[in-house]
C-alpha cells in the first residue's frame, strides 16, 4: 500500500496584516428618518449608530475589497504574489458564479492563487480565517487573504423602521501567515438552524424573478429574538473561546465582536465581566452593521488610531445570519 506524504506546513499561523475601506459617502441618520418615522434619538438610543457608509456604482464588492487587501498586504510586507489562496465572506455579491474571489485574486496580482467566496453572514470573517490558519499549517498556502465584503445598502428596505437605520457598506482584509508560535487560537463555531428565520431574506431571488413580490429582496430580522441570542448565547461561546486558548479575562487586551448594535456589545462586556483595561471595538457608530466586514474593519480601525496595538491579545466573535456563530483569541498584527 502506498503512503501518501505528509504535508509540510507550519506548525501555527497568525494575523500578519489588516487593511480596510469604507465607502466615500457618509450616510447620517437624518438621510434615514426620510423614509422611516423614527428619530436620530431613538435610533441612537437602540442601536448606538450615527452614520454608515454606502457604496456607490464605482464601489463594488470586488473593488472595495480590492482596496482592503491592498493594504493588507502592504503591512504584511509581502507581495501579492506570494498569496496562496483567497477567501471571500459576503452576503451581497449578486452572481452566484463565479466566484468574487476569482475576480480578486486575479487584479491583485497573485499566481493563480485558490479563490472562493463563502456565505456565513455576520460570522463569515470568523470562518474564513478558521480555514485560512489551516491551510498554513497545514501547508497549501503560506499566506492565505481573508476579506469580509458587504454592500448590505442593496439589501436594506428602506421603509422597514425595524432594520432600515443598521446596515452599512465596506471591506475588510487580513493576510494570514506563518508564525512561530501560537498566535490564532482554537476557533468555537457553529449554528442553530432551527433559529433560521430570525435574521433571512424577504422572499427568495426566483419569487422577485418571477414577478410573485415586486419588491427587491431585503434583510429582516426579529430583533429581540436575535438580542436575546446574542446577549446570553454568544457570551457563552466568547467565554468557550477564551477558555480554549487558555486566556483569561483578565489577560485579554481587546474585545471585537461582529458590530451588530451597540446595545448588544454592552451587554456581552458587562456578561463576561471585562475589566475596564480591556478595549472594546465600537465601530459600529460610524459604520454600522457590515456583517462580514465588521470585524476586519473595527480591527483595522482600533490599530490605526492606537487604540489596540501590535502583540495585542484580541478575542474576536462574530454571529448572525444562520444562525451561526465563530470565537477565536487571535495576537492583533
Amino acid at each position: 500500500m502506498a503512503k501518501i506524504k505528509p504535508s509540510k506546513g507550519h506548525p501555527y499561523a497568525r494575523i500578519l496584516g489588516v487593511g480596510g475601506y469604507r465607502p466615500v459617502r457618509v450616510v447620517p441618520n437624518e438621510v434615514i428618518l426620510e423614509t422611516i418615522d423614527s428619530s436620530d434619538e431613538w435610533i441612537r438610543s437602540r442601536s448606538g449608530i450615527e452614520s454608515r457608509h454606502w457604496a456607490n456604482d464605482e464601489e463594488t464588492v470586488a473593488a472595495m475589497s480590492i482596496e482592503a487587501s491592498g493594504k493588507a498586504i502592504a503591512d504584511a510586507g509581502i507581495s501579492a504574489g506570494q498569496i496562496g489562496a483567497v477567501v471571500v465572506s459576503t452576503v451581497s455579491h449578486f452572481k452566484q458564479t463565479p466566484a468574487v474571489a476569482t475576480e480578486i485574486a486575479d487584479r491583485l496580482g497573485t499566481h493563480k492563487a485558490a479563490a472562493f467566496d463563502i456565505s456565513a453572514g455576520c460570522a463569515g470573517f470568523g470562518y474564513g480565517l478558521t480555514l485560512a490558519k489551516g491551510m498554513v499549517v497545514e501547508g497549501s498556502a503560506e499566506y492565505v487573504l481573508v476579506i469580509g465584503v458587504e454592500r448590505l445598502s442593496e439589501l436594506t428596505d428602506l421603509e422597514d423602521r425595524a432594520t432600515a437605520f443598521l446596515f452599512g457598506d465596506g471591506a475588510g482584509a487580513v493576510v494570514v501567515g506563518p508564525s512561530a508560535e501560537p498566535a490564532i487560537g482554537p476557533t468555537v463555531w457553529g449554528s442553530e438552524g432551527d433559529k433560521s428565520d430570525t435574521i433571512k431574506q424577504t422572499v427568495p431571488w426566483t419569487d422577485y424573478r418571477d414577478g410573485v413580490v415586486t419588491r427587491f429582496p431585503a434583510i429582516t430580522q426579529e430583533g429581540q429574538a436575535v438580542f436575546r441570542w446574542a446577549v446570553f448565547e454568544m457570551a457563552k461561546v466568547a467565554k468557550e473561546a477564551l477558555d480554549a486558548a487558555g486566556i483569561t479575562v483578565d489577560e485579554l487586551d481587546v474585545f471585537i465582536p461582529h458590530q451588530a448594535n451597540e446595545r448588544i456589545i454592552d451587554s456581552m462586556v458587562k456578561t463576561l465581566k471585562l475589566p475596564e483595561s480591556v478595549t472594546v471595538a465600537r465601530d459600529v457608530r460610524t459604520t454600522g452593521n457590515t456583517s462580514a466586514a465588521s470585524i476586519p474593519l473595527a480591527m483595522e480601525r482600533l490599530l490605526a488610531t492606537g487604540e489596540a496595538k501590535s502583540g495585542d491579545t484580541a478575542l474576536v466573535i462574530g454571529f448572525g445570519a444562520g444562525l451561526v456563530y465563530a470565537a477565536t483569541v487571535v495576537t492583533l498584527p
